[in-house]
Order: C-alpha cells, then sequence, then structure tokens
C-alpha cells in the first residue's frame, strides 16, 4: 500500500508539473546512483592552523568560511579530500625557512591527530592509491596529505624525505610569488618581483621534481608560471597533477592552465583538477576585484597567512562582508566549472581531467560553496552527458591512475642497483 501511494503520487506530480519535471527526477536519481557508486576525490581542502582544535572540529561545521566537515562530506558525496599543508611564500631568509617549517609540521601534525587519535574511526589517512579504496570499501572517509608550497623545504632536498614519511604525497612546487624552486604565475608585485625570476624551473627546483620522482610524490604544477610548468612536464620522469587549476581557453587567468600545458598533461599521461575558484571560471568585473581588495586589506588577508589567520569570528564577518559583494556581483557557477572540464576533456580526453574545490582556500561557488553541495557538480556532469565510467574518472579514478603511476616510478627507481 505505501508503494502504491508512493507511485501515485508520482504519477500526480508528474501531472502536475508535466515532463521536464519527471526528466530533472530520473536525473538526479541516475546522479544519485552513480555517486553512490564512485570514490570523489578533491584534490584541494586548506586547513588553517586551529585545525583539530575545537575551533575547526571536523565532526562540528561552523563559520561558512570553514567549508568541510564529516557530516556535509557525507551529506554531499564527498569521499577524499586532499587536506592541504599550505605555508604562504615568506623571506628566503635562515628565519624564514625556520618558520615556514615549524608551520608546515603544525598542519602536518593536526592531519595526523585528526586521523590518528579524534576521529580514526571515521577517517584514515591514505599513502597509496591502494589505500584509498581500502579505506572507501571499509565504509570511512579518505584523506590524502598535499602540500602546497616548496618554500618550507628551504633548500634542503632531505626534508622531502620526511614530507614523504609524514603523508604527502604532492607537492605544488611554487605558490604565489616567486621561490628557490621556481616562478610563479603570479609574482608578488607589492615587493616589486619581476615577471621571471628563474625564467621557469630553477637549478634547484629541476633536483626536487628529480627527488619527488624517486620517493613517490606527485608533482603539482598549479600556481607555476607557463614556462615553469613546461619545465615541470619536461624534467618529471612520471606523470604530474595540476592540482587546482582551470583552463585559459575559457577565462584567461594568469593562473589557469594554457591549451599548450593541457597538451603536456595529456602527452605525460597526467592530470588537470579543475578548481571551482570563481575568478578562475569567469572573469571578475574590475569593481568587484577592488571591493574584495578593500575587504582583504581590512581584514589582513594582504599580509602573509592571509586567511589562515581569521578567527572563527572574523571568518563570520569576512562571510557576511562576501555574501554582499557576490549579491551584488555574482560568483562563477556550478556551470561554469564543468563548462572548463568540458573544454579540458575536448581539448585532451576525459583520462585527464578531475575536480577540485580550494574549499577553505578561497574556493566555492554558487551550487558547490561547501562539501555538503558536492552532488551538484556531479548532477551537472550527467546532465552534459557523461556516463557513469566517465565521471569515476573525473572524481577520482584519473587522480588514483597518476598516483599509482607515480608509485610504481618510485619503486622501479628504488630496485635499480645504485
Amino acid at each position: 500500500m505505501i508503494y502504491r501511494a508512493r507511485l501515485a503520487c508520482l504519477v500526480m506530480t508528474v501531472l502536475l508539473n508535466g515532463p521536464s519535471f519527471a526528466q530533472d527526477a530520473a536525473l538526479v536519481a541516475r546522479a544519485k546512483a552513480i555517486q553512490a557508486n564512485i570514490l570523489t576525490i578533491d584534490t584541494h581542502v586548506d586547513i588553517p592552523f586551529n585545525f583539530s582544535t575545537d575551533a575547526y572540529d571536523m565532526m562540528k561545521p561552523g563559520p561558512r568560511g570553514q567549508q568541510v566537515h564529516l557530516p556535509t562530506m557525507i551529506s554531499g558525496g564527498m569521499d577524499a579530500p586532499f587536506l592541504i599543508v599550505f605555508v604562504g611564500q615568506g623571506e628566503r631568509t635562515t628565519a624564514g625557512y625556520a618558520k615556514a617549517l615549524a608551520d608546515a609540521f603544525t598542519k602536518v601534525a593536526a592531519i595526523h591527530k585528526l586521523t590518528e587519535e579524534i576521529y580514526p574511526d571515521k577517517v584514515e589517512l591514505a599513502y597509496t592509491a591502494a589505500d584509498a579504496r581500502r579505506i572507501h570499501a571499509a565504509g570511512k572517509k579518505v584523506a590524502f596529505m598535499g602540500m602546497e608550497n616548496g618554500f618550507p623545504m628551504g633548500k634542503d632536498l632531505r626534508l622531502l624525505d620526511q614530507f614523504y614519511d609524514y603523508g604527502v604525497r604532492y607537492l605544488s612546487i611554487v605558490h604565489n610569488g616567486h621561490n628557490d624552486l621556481a616562478d610563479s604565475a603570479q609574482p608578488d608585485k607589492r615587493k616589486g618581483e619581476p615577471d621571471a625570476e628563474h625564467n621557469g624551473l630553477s637549478a634547484l627546483g629541476k633536483r626536487v621534481v628529480k627527488r619527488l620522482n624517486q620517493l613517490g610524490i606527485m608533482v603539482d604544477v598549479s600556481h607555476s608560471s607557463e614556462k615553469s610548468t613546461l619545465d615541470m612536464l619536461a624534467a618529471s620522469a612520471a606523470p604530474v597533477i595540476a592540482s587546482h587549476s582551470a583552463v585559459k581557453g575559457v577565462s584567461d587567468h594568469a593562473r589557469n592552465l594554457s591549451d599548450a600545458a593541457l597538451e603536456g598533461i595529456k602527452r605525460s599521461n597526467s592530470v588537470a583538477q579543475i578548481v571551482a575558484f570563481d575568478s578562475y571560471l569567469k572573469a571578475v568585473p574590475p569593481e568587484k576585484t577592488a571591493a574584495i581588495a578593500a575587504l582583504d586589506k581590512d581584514m589582513g588577508l594582504d599580509k602573509p597567512g592571509g586567511r589562515q589567520n581569521l578567527t572563527p569570528t572574523q571568518l563570520q564577518i569576512y562571510d557576511a562582508r562576501m555574501t554582499e559583494i557576490n549579491k551584488k556581483w555574482p560568483r562563477a557557477n556550478v556551470k561554469n566549472l564543468v563548462d572548463h572540464i568540458d573544454y579540458a576533456v575536448k581539448k585532451i580526453g576525459v583520462d585527464h581531467v578531475g575536480i577540485a574545490s580550494d574549499f577553505n582556500g578561497g574556493g566555492g561557488i554558487d551550487g558547490w560553496d561547501n562539501a555538503g553541495e558536492t552532488f551538484n557538480v556531479t548532477l551537472e556532469l550527467v546532465r552534459r552527458g557523461y556516463t557513469e565510467e566517465q565521471i569515476g574518472k573525473i572524481w577520482g579514478g584519473n587522480l588514483l591512475r597518476v598516483l599509482g603511476d607515480v608509485e610504481r616510478y618510485a619503486a622501479r627507481v628504488k630496485m635499480r642497483p645504485k
């Protein structure tokens, strides 16, 4: 009787709303079935310095600026975020390197605390592609660890071995502002940085790429200049990733990947993770840019550490003011994100495209503003005609393939006689 009542209700709803409602309902049902069958990996979720404390408890959603929590991951269908050890570019001095390294290890420790002490029954740190599949099959959430910016290693390559041992599985060589390893896509003009310092990847940067290959850490080209990106693709003996970038072919932003970079990613069997970051997905009006710059200055986000240093109360204030700005100048949305995915898929094939949010680090768009809205991306992919196999590749299969290739390359190198 209950089934018949539900069926009658559905029939009446279709009659009242027409065939488009039935079509939408079928798409949603199909998207939900796909989401339940795949492993959904988000390759860039920043964590603040108060991560794994009462101020950022992964079981207790906080301010909007804290966009990823275990309950919202469950409700939205996010299975495996890369939690990011980010340290902004600082002074290239002994003291600067020491502080950056200490800050990096603070975040490394917070990730281990989450997975080993606080919620080991709910989330586990993955060190390998096989770990991710095992943890997911066991019904737990997967945590990967990535590092954004090679600055904390200073000039000491031995630190890369420590990062690997702690679980870091990709390293973004550079961030905003040039470092010792490579030129950035966005030089720090406040410091008077030139457009290029090394003309791409530095000699030390090439040694870092080689050591990352030997260890089994994925090389990440996001935030790198065009020349640095192409140099990394040429220098790496294993596939690389762009952990959180969009494409210039849709929106010509300095942080986005050119067609040449995309083609290099295809040739090397690598993967470009398309990011849900407003200003990368579509052009931002100058007035909005000025309003955000003024807000950033008021909140201290124009200083090193920026968003990472905001208290929960400050985050709420920041988010409220950003909401007003976005009402006046609407953000990019899920359709814009999938436009970039479509472009990349047509240019280099579905085997070389993935997805990232950049949550907690400025990412978030209309329709995918937190982990709880992850399903909306899958739904839009279904609307565009992607199959379950293709969606599984985009949402994580391609990334795991690259990680597996990087692991196998490192294993072969270790087996070679010295």
